[in-house]
């Protein structure tokens, strides 16, 4: 069966002088001329994307497209008209976000994160802003500690929202997060919390015992970096330690106890000072 907005696996059934035509279940379907590989012959099988020309007629192309079905991505917005904005999505034919599927008020030469999806009652593929409508509600795949795949949608008060898996949307509490972060970032975070009203609260630290670990490893880190003393402590205020560690108070007080019961490092009324002997010998385990 043909796929719109995907790529398709079709045989080259007929050569005529603007392109080719490739055969699927449905019709033929043209392949430009300026697409043509210059070694297809009929009988080959072709990849190519297929997406609706402008009189809404199913076209291939060897172009690569920014996104396909189902992927979120960030798409530049390049003219606005009364019923929607047209997106650059890498192809000759704009992606459209119809004005009733636009979050806020689109602005040319701003990105966007849109979902390309498709309307089954017109066959035609469109974009959407309005990023959480279209995400997954159905979150019974999940589980709590779960590692996950995060693309970074916005900022609230809060939170950081986020699309999970390409698939769910969920929040990072802004006073739980301490590594840098931008929209369009990509990167690896934790299930924390699956809620009764199907909302997911997420986490960028790794629960439990590697969590611990990973912390005591940055820690040593900027240690050695600074040249094994840092003028922090457990009387430090969470600011300062956010500063230094891009840690909480908590998740440092309890890495520098583990780190200090090891041997690794000798807590000092002004700083904490790394014990090199130590470590050394841990590292030749």
């Amino acid at each position: 069966m043909l796929k719109i907005g995907q790529y398709n696996d079709l045989i080259v059934e007929k050569r005529v002088e603007f392109g080719l035509y490739l055969e699927s279940e449905e019709d033929r379907i043209l392949l430009p001329q300026k697409y043509v590989p210059e070694d297809a012959n009929i009988g080959d099988t072709l990849r190519v994307f297929v997406y609706n020309d402008s009189e809404d007629r199913p076209v291939a192309t060897n172009l690569t497209p920014k996104g396909v079905l189902g992927d979120f991505v960030f798409l530049k917005a390049k003219d606005v008209a009364s019923f929607g904005t047209f997106m650059d999505w890498g192809l000759e034919k704009d992606l459209l976000v119809p004005k009733s599927e636009q979050q806020d008020r689109m602005i040319p030469g701003k990105k966007y994160l849109t979902k390309i999806c498709f309307d089954d009652l017109t066959g035609r593929v469109f974009g959407t802003t309005k990023i959480s409508v279209h995400c997954d509600k159905n979150i019974k795949d999940l589980k709590v500690g779960q590692k996950v795949d995060l693309l970074i949608h916005s900022f609230t008060k809060i939170g950081i929202m986020a699309v999970i898996n390409n698939r769910y949307f969920g929040m990072l509490y802004i006073n739980e997060t301490y590594q840098g972060l931008s929209i369009g970032d990509t990167c690896t975070g934790y299930i924390m919390r699956l809620r009764d009203d199907q909302k997911i609260d997420l986490t960028l630290k790794e629960p439990g015992y590697n969590s611990v670990k990973g912390s005591g490893d940055t820690i040593v880190n900027i240690l050695k970096n600074a040249g094994g003393f840092i003028p922090c402590h457990d009387k430090s205020t969470p600011e300062e330690i956010r500063e230094v560690f891009s840690m909480s108070k908590k998740e440092f007080k309890r890495a520098i106890g583990g780190l200090f019961k090891k041997g690794i490092l000798d807590l000092k009324e002004n700083g904490i000072r790394l014990n090199t002997t130590k470590w050394d010998k841990k590292l030749d385990k």
